[in-house]
């Protein structure tokens, strides 16, 4: 019997996946090498379908090229959120906002957030706290232990901000706009952030929980946070049937993917973006707000 028009010899699929495989190959020796970035893009997406790259690794290298192209001002901490103690403030009082918010790294102001004047470490509060818990405290001059501060413009690319980093050996700049305020602050974990992901500490982890308390109305909400969670936690009411993630629910009140900073109002609830990447948002500020407030920034 004569085969049908559609019928095949076995292994003839095969066959001609591999010379198909072949004439691509061939094609692309003759063509040379990656000759823009979107072929050089295309070539490594290729090669993670085909199992040569896995997913992290191809998100990595996608991560690189981006901070070639990020400026500082689309991933800095908003003037609004940065974490600040006042230089003349007594030490011990600078304690509970250390404990509090659980930052390595400090600016210190002076009369207001654009006179910042230096960086404080919390590790040099260390041997205030241990003299004050031994009775011993002495007289404790922050400006001996303080840290000269960087300040960078808000238009520096990622790329060379990090090589800035690394050759200094600085973990923190200070971001002036134009005329030379304050605009905000980033740090080298913000920058590696863009390449790897997310980067956790303890502090992030707070034992597992999906919400952390910073105050009576405000909240660390992290963007994995089940809907149920958030609902059983705050006592609200939003629908899981298409969304399973407080993350997923929220980017789509924004419509498109958020920077950090960037804010929503949800019924009761302002959402903030405190920390995100390119690719997703990994934690929001949560604020109890009136009835009736709404809007985005």
């Amino acid at each position: 019997m004569n085969n049908g028009p559609d019928d095949k010899e076995p292994g003839s699929s095969q066959n001609e996946a591999q010379q198909d495989s072949w004439m691509r190959r061939l094609g692309k020796s003759l063509s040379g090498p990656p000759r823009t970035r979107e072929e050089l893009l295309a070539v490594l997406q290729e090669s993670q379908d085909e199992g040569l790259l896995d997913h992290d690794a191809m998100a990595m290298i996608q991560g690189v090229f981006e901070v070639s192209e990020t400026q500082v001002r689309d991933i800095m901490v908003p003037r609004a959120q940065m974490v600040v103690l006042e230089r003349d403030a007594a030490p011990a009082d600078m304690l509970p906002e250390v404990i509090r918010s659980g930052h390595s790294r400090f600016p210190l102001i002076g009369e207001n957030k654009d006179e910042v004047v230096g960086i404080l470490l919390a590790k040099d509060l260390l041997r205030l706290a241990l003299e004050k818990g031994n009775g011993e405290a002495r007289e404790f001059d922050i400006r001996k232990v303080m840290r000269p501060a960087v300040f960078i413009p808000e238009s520096k690319r990622l790329d060379v901000l990090l090589k800035e980093f690394r050759s200094s050996r600085n973990h923190m700049a200070i971001v002036v706009d134009e005329y030379g305020g304050v605009a905000g602050l980033v740090t080298i974990e913000d920058v590696l952030e863009e390449i790897v992901g997310d980067i956790d500490d303890e502090y992030d982890e707070a034992e597992g929980a999906f919400v952390l308390r910073q105050g009576e109305d405000r909240f660390l909400v992290r963007a994995l946070t089940p809907i149920e969670e958030f609902n059983r936690y705050f006592g609200s009411s939003f629908s899981d049937e298409e969304f399973d993630t407080v993350g997923g629910f929220v980017i789509h009140a924004f419509g498109h993917m958020p920077k950090r900073g960037e804010s929503t109002v949800i019924e009761r609830f302002l959402f903030q973006v405190q920390r995100g990447d390119n690719r997703q948002v990994h934690l929001f500020q949560v604020s109890v707000v009136p009835e009736g407030d709404s809007g985005t920034s």
